[in-house]
């Protein structure tokens, strides 16, 4: 039998091998938590601590999983994102650090509404969010868990992943409406909401890049959006205005390449207040606008 800090660094030697991730270190260590279900520090604290048979037999299992691929989120069952632990299972996207980016975004547009701000007078209403394409419901969660006065609602065409958004808000004890549509299509169009925010599908059909890392194990429809990885943010920004109530915001995020793209869809219907932000790798990665009055809708 091995000790933690023993197994952790034949793994990490393995994973490096192969060029598993940019994270091997990490990637062992939470393997090794995981099995141990025990904090990352607990690691650190007894790295001399040898393993039961139990433990071992659980890491190299998941250590061999990862050799061949499989994200580490599938393996653990779960993601963090902003602060929850979201279970996630291969019917949805695996939560990324990038999107963090959109919520940060989405909180600084809604500070600006009285009705987020101040306590609700007896004719105010509060304010009300829609997440398209909710997946694990990480967007949803994470602006109910910042604005719990706000009415979240989320919508997916998957059912599995409805399910596992579901199981999450549950976890969280976090309220939100739970929708089963295409886009905004099982929405009446007198329905509207002050934020719209959206992590879509925008990869091309054709792009290498479907065919390496974790993304392999993620389901393709959530992933692809035609040849230019635009179709689904052409409904979306098409569709938006006639959802979100006056000065509203739209806000979605798309490829590193496309940013130029989705902003003169954005234009295109009129929006106002456009802007690009970038990620934590610097790329333009969200785009916003602003709705206009205007007499016939986007």
């Amino acid at each position: 039998m091995n000790s933690i800090v023993d197994l952790i660094t034949t793994a990490s030697t393995a994973f490096e091998s192969q060029q598993i991730s940019d994270s091997c270190k990490l990637d062992a260590e939470l393997l090794m938590s995981h099995c141990l279900k025990q904090t990352r520090t607990y690691l650190y604290t007894w790295p001399e601590k040898i393993l039961s048979e139990n433990q071992q037999a659980c890491f190299d299992e998941l250590v061999q999983k990862r050799l061949q691929g499989q994200p580490i989120a599938h393996l653990m069952g779960e993601r963090e994102f902003w602060g929850l632990n979201l279970k996630v299972t291969p019917d949805t996207l695996i939560p990324r650090p990038d999107t963090e980016i959109l919520i940060e975004t989405a909180l600084q547009k809604l500070s600006t509404l009285k009705k987020v701000n101040a306590p609700l007078s007896q004719n105010q209403q509060a304010c009300h969010i829609l997440d398209l394409g909710t997946g694990t419901g990480a967007i949803a969660l994470a602006l109910k868990s910042e604005l719990p006065a706000c009415k979240v609602t989320a919508i997916d065409f998957s059912l599995a992943a409805l399910e596992v958004a579901k199981h999450n808000a549950l976890s969280h004890q976090l309220n939100i409406e739970l929708i089963h549509s295409s886009w905004f299509d099982a929405l009446k169009s007198l329905q509207q909401f002050d934020l719209i925010a959206s992590n879509p599908p925008y990869i091309e059909a054709q792009d290498p890049h479907l065919t390496q890392g974790d993304v392999r194990f993620e389901p393709l429809s959530a992933l692809t959006a035609g040849s230019d990885g635009l179709d689904d943010l052409k409904v979306i920004i098409g569709q938006a205005c006639s959802f979100l109530k006056k000065d509203g915001w739209l806000l979605v995020e798309h490829g590193y390449n496309q940013a130029h793209s989705v902003a003169t869809l954005f234009a295109q219907h009129d929006f106002k207040h456009i802007e690009t932000i970038q990620d934590y790798g610097q790329n333009p990665r969200i785009t916003l606008g602003q709705k206009t009055e205007r007499i016939s809708p986007c």
